[in-house]
């Protein structure tokens, strides 16, 4: 069961903040008053607390606003800043392990409204061979992350293992082949370099058939992106273009990294995101 974690913050972040406003419209005024008529040793010994609940205020609006400040900072910072995300699948292998913790910058592709993700301050254009998060176009209470590889107006082709970008062969280069699973099958791999638009990065390739080959034109305000574990990753190959209003942010930083609950977290392969 998937649930809009953004989408409950923004309710949590406006009932709180409808609370705050309508205390400090009807009773902090009154609470301004009694205390100012108070005599000064009684308004010292009335801790933070007795002092809200000065002027009938009552319980529930007192509890209810006490939490809007530290939403709001929590909304405002996972909204236009930073956002932190995990690596729930291995679709980004090797580039991205499942159980990373990574930190997504929520400003590079432009300022956007919380929820609504409509631009409202433009800044810089996604550029191909960024690692992105986007609201996956078929539910987009679902975050993916993939690497952008077609922009719009690219043509983009992918066959027997080979990625061609408008007629270019992107670079890669055989670094080894190794025996570890990805899948089910156990099978073996081959780690590639791969030079995609400047950005160097590592990506796996499987030795078995390449999975739905093409060739595909990206329409506009629309992007074409793949997982570096390429024969293994459910992307723009099988459901389509990423509108560019799904673009939540670039994914930069890997902070942590935890297998699973009972494990213990790791910080030694903390770094930029390649």
């Amino acid at each position: 069961m998937s649930f809009d974690f953004e989408l409950i913050l923004a309710i949590a972040f406006l009932v709180t903040g409808v609370f705050w406003v309508y205390d400090r419209i009807v009773y902090f005024p009154k609470r301004k008053r009694v205390l100012a008529n108070m005599a000064t040793e009684a308004r010292s010994a009335l801790g933070k607390e007795a002092q809200q609940r000065l002027a009938e205020t009552p319980k529930f609006v007192v509890e209810v606003k006490s939490y809007f400040v530290i939403i709001a900072i929590i909304f405002g910072l996972r909204s236009f800043v930073v956002e932190p995300f995990q690596i729930p699948s291995g679709s980004m292998l090797p580039t991205l392990k499942i159980g990373d913790f990574i930190l997504v910058n929520k400003f590079d592709y432009g300022l956007r409204l919380p929820v609504l993700n409509i631009t409202i301050i433009p800044t810089t254009e996604p550029k191909r061979g960024d690692v992105v998060v986007f609201k996956y176009p078929l539910k987009p209470d679902l975050n993916y992350i993939k690497r952008l590889v077609g922009l719009p107006g690219d043509q983009v082709s992918y066959r027997n293992k080979i990625l061609t970008v408008n007629g270019q062969q992107v670079s890669k280069d055989l670094l080894a082949k190794l025996s570890i699973s990805l899948n089910p099958n156990q099978e073996p791999v081959e780690l590639f370099s791969e030079n995609l638009g400047g950005v160097e990065h590592e990506v796996y390739n499987s030795y078995r058939f390449t999975p739905h080959e093409g060739e595909w034109t990206v329409p506009e305000g629309h992007y074409f992106v793949m997982g570096d574990n390429r024969d293994n990753s459910a992307d723009s190959r099988f459901w389509g273009f990423v509108p560019d209003e799904n673009m939540k942010g670039r994914a930069f930083y890997v902070w942590l990294h935890w297998d699973e609950f009972f494990s213990i977290p790791s910080f030694k392969n903390n770094g930029l995101i390649e």
